[in-house]
C-alpha cells in the first residue's frame, strides 16, 4: 500500500441498544472499503467505563478471564474480565449490570454489587495487582456494600448479625468489621472508570439521579435515600472525610463510594483512562482521520463521554476527528466549539427511532460509504437518502 493511501482509525464507543463498539467499527469500515479500497482501516473500539469496556481491551490485545459470579439478585452469571500482567479491568455491568437482571425483573432494594466483589477477589488471586473498575450501567443502589462484602468487609446490624444482601438492609447498618479484608488489597491499586461525576448523596446524588432508571418509586427512593444516608454517616464518621462528596461517588448506585472508603479507590475519567491503557496516542500517531462515535449525542457527550475524549487526545496527535451518531442533539456551532470536523447523524437517514435502532448496521454503512468518498475526494458527495443532507462544517 502506498503512503498516499489514507489510514484511518474507527474509535467509536457502542450504540447503547443496537450495536456494540465493535459492530460500529466494522459497519463503518465495510462502507470506507467500499468506497475508499485503499485505505488502512484500523478499528479501535472504546469505551467510557460502561458497557463494552472490557470488549475494548480484548480488541486491543489483552486476555480474557471467565468465571461466573453472583449476578445483581444472587443468581449466578456467566461474566468476565480482561488481563495483561498485573493489570486486570473488570466492567461492573458485565456482572452486576441491568443486562445481568432476569427479564421482567426489577428490585432496585434488595439488588446488590456481591458479584463485583467476586470478580475483583478472583482478579486478585490470580496476581493482578492493578486494577481498573468500570462503573456503568449497574442495576444497584447499595452503595457497594456487597463488594466490600464479597471482599470480606462485614456490614452488622445492633445486634451485630450480618446483614441482608441489597440497599434497603443499610438503613440497619450499625457497625463494620474490616478484619477479614482480602489481604493483597494492601498492595492493590485500584482506578475507578466512570463517566458520571454525580456524589453519593442529594439532589443530584445515586438515588435520586439514578435510581428510578433501576425501578424505583417514591417509597423505594425514600428507603434508598435514608439507607444510603446512614451508611454514608458509617463509613466516615469524622468531618474531615468527605468520600461522599467526591465527584464519581453516586457512580453505580454509589458502588464508587464505597470503593473509595474503603478500598482507597480513586476516580478518572473512564474514557482518558481507556484510551492510556490501550496505548492510543500511539495507535493514532500516523493517521489522516479518527472516527469515533456513540448512540446519541448531546450535551451530557459534552462532560466527558468517549467522542470527547477521542476527539481531545487526537486533538493533540494533529488528526481531525469525525463523530458518528444516532442522533445528534448539538448544533453546528457546538460541534465546531468541541473539535469536530464533520459530522453525521444516522436519524438524517432514518428518521424513525426503532427503525435507526434495528437498521444501524446498514445506516452505519452507508455513512462509511460518504466518509470513504470524501476521503478520495473531499469535494466528492455521496447521496444517502436526503441528497441535501450535508454534515461537514
Amino acid at each position: 500500500m502506498s503512503r498516499d493511501s489514507r489510514r484511518v482509525v474507527i474509535a467509536a464507543d457502542k450504540f447503547k441498544g443496537s450495536l456494540s463498539a465493535a459492530q460500529v467499527a466494522d459497519a463503518l469500515a465495510r462502507g470506507i472499503g467500499r468506497v475508499a479500497p485503499d485505505t488502512e482501516i484500523r478499528q479501535l473500539p472504546v469505551a467510557d467505563g460502561g458497557e463494552g469496556t472490557v470488549e475494548a481491551f480484548l480488541a486491543a490485545g489483552w486476555r480474557r478471564v471467565a468465571l461466573r459470579a453472583p449476578g445483581p439478585t444472587g443468581v449466578l452469571v456467566d461474566t468476565a474480565y480482561a488481563v495483561s500482567g498485573r493489570a486486570a479491568v473488570i466492567e461492573l455491568a458485565d456482572v452486576v449490570g441491568l443486562a445481568k437482571l432476569p427479564e421482567g425483573h426489577r428490585d432496585p432494594l434488595r439488588t446488590g454489587t456481591e458479584g463485583l466483589g467476586v470478580v475483583i477477589a478472583h482478579a486478585l488471586d490470580h496476581g493482578a495487582r492493578d486494577l481498573v473498575v468500570g462503573l456503568g450501567g449497574s442495576a444497584t443502589t447499595d452503595g457497594g456494600a456487597g463488594m466490600l462484602r464479597a471482599l470480606g468487609l462485614r456490614v452488622l446490624d445492633a445486634a451485630g448479625a450480618d446483614l441482608p444482601r441489597g440497599g434497603a438492609a443499610l438503613v440497619d447498618a450499625d457497625s463494620i468489621d474490616h478484619s477479614g479484608l482480602h489481604p493483597a488489597l494492601a498492595d492493590a491499586r485500584i482506578t475507578l472508570a466512570s463517566d458520571v461525576d454525580n456524589p453519593l448523596l442529594g439532589p443530584t446524588g445515586a438515588v435520586r439521579t439514578y435510581s428510578p432508571q433501576k425501578g424505583a418509586g417514591p417509597r423505594e427512593l425514600a428507603v434508598l435515600t435514608a439507607a444510603l444516608e446512614n451508611w454514608a454517616a458509617l463509613l466516615q464518621p469524622r468531618p474531615s472525610a468527605t468520600y461522599a462528596d467526591q465527584p464519581g461517588a453516586g457512580a453505580a448506585g454509589g458502588a464508587g463510594f464505597g470503593a473509595m472508603a474503603v478500598l482507597g479507590a480513586r476516580p478518572r475519567s473512564g474514557i482518558d483512562l481507556v484510551l492510556d491503557l490501550i496505548d492510543f496516542p500511539a495507535r493514532i500517531a500516523d493517521a489522516d482521520l479518527v472516527i469515533t462515535g456513540e448512540g446519541s449525542l448531546d450535551a451530557q457527550s459534552l462532560r466527558g463521554k468517549a467522542p470527547l475524549g477521542v476527539r481531545s487526545a487526537a486533538a493533540a496527535a494533529g488528526v481531525p476527528v469525525t463523530v458518528v451518531a444516532g442522533r445528534i442533539l448539538l448544533g453546528a456551532e457546538q460541534l465546531r466549539a468541541a473539535g469536530f470536523s464533520a459530522a453525521y447523524a444516522l436519524s438524517e437517514l432514518e428518521a424513525d427511532p426503532a427503525r435507526s435502532m434495528t437498521r444501524a448496521a446498514e445506516l452505519l454503512e452507508l455513512v462509511g460509504a460518504r466518509i470513504g468518498a470524501a476521503l478520495t475526494s473531499p469535494s466528492a458527495t455521496v447521496a444517502l437518502v436526503d441528497p441535501s443532507y450535508t454534515s461537514e462544517f
